[in-house]
């Protein structure tokens, strides 16, 4: 029986995923999403041309590839069916978990309206209602995917809830839609999207069993867990490795091989603390020449230098066996990179995150920097001060780089 791989981000979201896993997938016959919405957005460069997938697995590229949505992700039938237009025909390539749960409209405008009423001390959401959906979720009064089967009873359902929460809609000036209308839209939804939900745990218990290789794509990242991140700016599902497993039925026992993706550098959207944020040139640099803008919101990324003790604390939650280094040509031309090796916190040098860790400061270890790594396919043809980078993080982190991406190609991309 073979195992499931897992890649897995490890920062703040938006370090690459969608690159790695389209690379790999080369190797792959099932890609699975286990977590998230259409928050997520992976990009990914063939031959001059770009791609953005929110909810659609990066295997959706590779014509070999079974796609999968796990029950762990909350589907947007909007979103997914607007992002599935791109492709001519994905019968038989992909499949949505007829247990994931539905992220509908009304999600979308509380997660807005909600935002809107915190003010200053917003989160920074997407706005595209993933909170609403989980909360409805853990709560238990969401809706799955297999419910659109039945369109007439889930609009029924639906109207019972809007119902039962008039007075939060009417505080929040959510306008109740027309029951015609919403019927409309469901039955619009089931048309496309029935042929394609079906029970995906079955599925990949089948595949494993005949040897078959799935990866696991992750989606935002580790410092967003719901658990482990920096709450209460995080996201609304867990972003690890384990819960990866959890959002498509799988157990500790079927997972393989686990590869974390980091950027050379460190981002962030939204609120919350980012010990290593640069404010000044040299981060306004970054941000420009990494075009740090976010493939879900366009909101600009806050952007600052690479955190070892926040890297070196997600590799031991995720059990990372290997790390895949993105961006690494963004920091082409600098004189100096720097490194963020400990925090100052109360007074103390530490080597770990604490739990309030808006009150560090980043202790910096600055290195050269080199002038070109751009394109750069074999690790021998590296300058030899981004050899020493690279070196520095693997022995800070305490993981192995594996991979190393040179440019948004596809093929610029070192393996070692």
């Amino acid at each position: 029986m073979s195992k499931a791989d897992i890649v897995v981000g490890i920062q703040w979201g938006d370090e690459g995923k969608g690159k790695v896993v389209d690379k790999l997938c080369e190797n792959y016959d099932f890609v699975c999403r286990s977590a998230g919405g259409h928050n997520a957005g992976h990009t990914i460069w063939v031959d001059g041309v770009r791609y953005a997938l929110h909810l659609i697995p990066s295997g959706v590229l590779h014509s070999q590839c079974v796609n999968i949505i796990g029950n762990g992700v909350v589907v947007s039938p909007e979103a997914l069916i607007c992002e599935m237009a791109q492709f001519e025909d994905l019968k038989g390539r992909l499949y949505i978990s007829n247990k994931a749960h539905l992220n509908l409209a009304h999600h979308s405008l509380i997660d807005i309206a909600k935002e809107k009423l915190k003010g200053i001390n917003a989160i920074g959401t997407t706005g595209k209602g993933i909170g609403p959906a989980y909360a409805d979720k853990i709560d238990r009064v969401g809706h799955r995917m297999f419910e659109l089967l039945d369109p007439v009873r889930l609009c029924e359902n639906l109207f019972k809830d809007f119902e039962n929460n008039k007075t939060l809609f009417n505080l929040l000036e959510i306008q109740i839609p027309e029951k015609e209308e919403l019927l409309k839209d469901i039955k619009r939804y089931s048309e496309i999207l029935s042929p394609f939900i079906t029970d995906t745990t079955r599925m990949l218990y089948n595949a494993l069993d005949n040897d078959k290789r799935v990866l696991i794509e992750g989606a935002q990242g580790s410092m967003l867990d719901i658990d482990h991140g920096t709450y209460p700016y995080v996201t609304s599902s867990n972003t690890v490795s384990s819960g990866a497993l959890t959002g498509l039925g799988l157990n500790p026992k079927q997972a393989g091989n686990i590869i974390g993706i980091v950027k050379a550098y460190t981002t962030r959207v939204g609120n919350g603390a980012f010990p290593t944020e640069d404010k000044t040139e040299d981060g306004e640099k970054i941000a420009r020449i990494g075009k740090e803008i976010g493939v879900s919101t366009g909101r600009k990324r806050r952007c600052g230098w690479f955190d070892a003790v926040a890297v070196q604390y997600t590799a031991r939650l995720n059990g990372l066996d290997s790390l895949s280094l993105m961006k690494l040509d963004v920091l082409d031309g600098f004189k100096s990179v720097k490194i963020c090796k400990a925090y100052e916190y109360e007074g103390q040098e530490i080597d770990y995150v604490p739990v309030d860790l808006e009150n560090v400061k980043p202790i910096y270890e600055e290195m050269p920097g080199w002038d070109k790594v751009f394109g750069i396919r074999d690790f021998d043809l590296l300058p030899q001060n981004a050899k020493n980078f690279i070196k520095r993080l693997e022995e800070l982190c305490g993981v192995k780089v594996k991979y190393i991406s040179t440019s948004p190609e596809r093929d610029d991309t070192i393996i070692l």
